[in-house]
């Protein structure tokens, strides 16, 4: 029985990093280091290995103690997502009913990609993953693995145990559309760090992100502001974290984001292979010289890791 329903799963949920080591092995001190960093933050919430921890570049037994190590530092403090999504419904499965024994509340995965599966296999395989376990399904709208249509979408809520969707489309018009005429009880977690704020505005639940992991004060502020309709407050603060989003996508957005939980105490480790690192303390030593130049430049308040270094 999950400790949280999916109702309950709101506010802003860091898309959780996973640590790696130098050698590219994962480090579970790390992991539980920076998920104290994040509940220290007030984070609302967990999404483990998803896009952001990394997922396709592990092993099913290196997502599966992701989920154990996270679980177990969490202690039932905020919510826990995981993401068990891959190309085969036997994976997905396998990881799903271990996401449910460790422990978690809700399950998440981006439809089966590679090949250009039909529409009734995707409704298929997301039937299969909601009959073999007890937990809600968040499917995951991303155009890393295919978009869904409205029409799609309106399918995938009819199957039992689908009770919401990580938006991350453009389409943001879509979200009202879907609390409209799909359910106000379909959970839709606004999942593009970019526009968290006009997905809060169109009525997302709650929002799930990368940069979460770096300057989370930026979007519970995002959160906070739009809860009391201080539309300019909100503006601000996403002007600022697209400031960063843009400018760190540039110098491996993966890479920077470990990096910067670094400079604030929370070691997040290096990034898997093809990705980028920053290894060598020079060339880190550059990349926050850039960063204290757009501060400068901006007039970037607020941010935490900035004022780190």
């Amino acid at each position: 029985m999950p400790a949280f329903k999916l109702s309950d799963i709101t506010g802003v949920i860091p898309a959780l990093i996973t640590p790696f080591d130098e050698n590219e092995a994962f480090d579970e001190k790390r992991m539980r280091a920076c998920v104290r960093f994040l509940l220290a933050r007030k984070v609302d919430g967990f999404y483990l290995t998803g896009s952001t921890g990394e997922t396709f570049l592990m092993s099913p037994e290196e997502r599966k103690r992701v989920v154990e190590v996270v679980v177990d530092e969490v202690a039932g403090r905020v919510p826990v997502m995981a993401h068990i999504g891959a190309i085969g419904t036997h994976l997905s499965i396998d990881l799903a009913q271990h996401a449910q024994k460790t422990g978690v509340d809700a399950l998440s995965s981006v439809p089966p990609f590679y090949w250009s599966f039909p529409q009734h296999e995707v409704l298929g395989y997301y039937a299969d993953l909601t009959a073999s376990t007890d937990l809600p399904m968040i499917v995951y709208n991303v155009p890393l693995a295919g978009l869904f249509g409205f029409d799609m979408i309106a399918k995938l809520a009819q199957i039992k145990g689908v009770e919401g969707i990580k938006y991350t489309a453009p389409t943001q018009f879509e979200i009202m559309r879907i609390k409209a005429e799909i359910s106000k009880e379909f959970v839709v977690y606004s999942g593009a760090d970019e526009m968290a704020m006009s997905g809060l505005s169109f009525g997302a639940d709650g929002i799930i992100g990368s940069l979460y992991n770096l300057m989370p004060e930026l979007f519970i502020g995002i959160r906070d502001a739009i809860a009391t309709k201080d539309l300019g407050k909100a503006q601000a603060l996403q002007e600022t974290a697209n400031a960063i989003i843009f400018f760190g996508a540039s110098r491996g957005l993966m890479a920077v984001i470990k990096r910067g939980m670094a400079w604030q105490g929370a070691d997040a480790g290096y990034c898997r292979r093809p990705f980028s690192n920053y290894y060598d303390p020079e060339a880190e030593e550059a990349l926050k010289n850039e960063f204290r130049l757009l501060k400068k430049e901006r007039n970037l308040v607020g941010v935490k890791f900035l004022d780190a270094i």
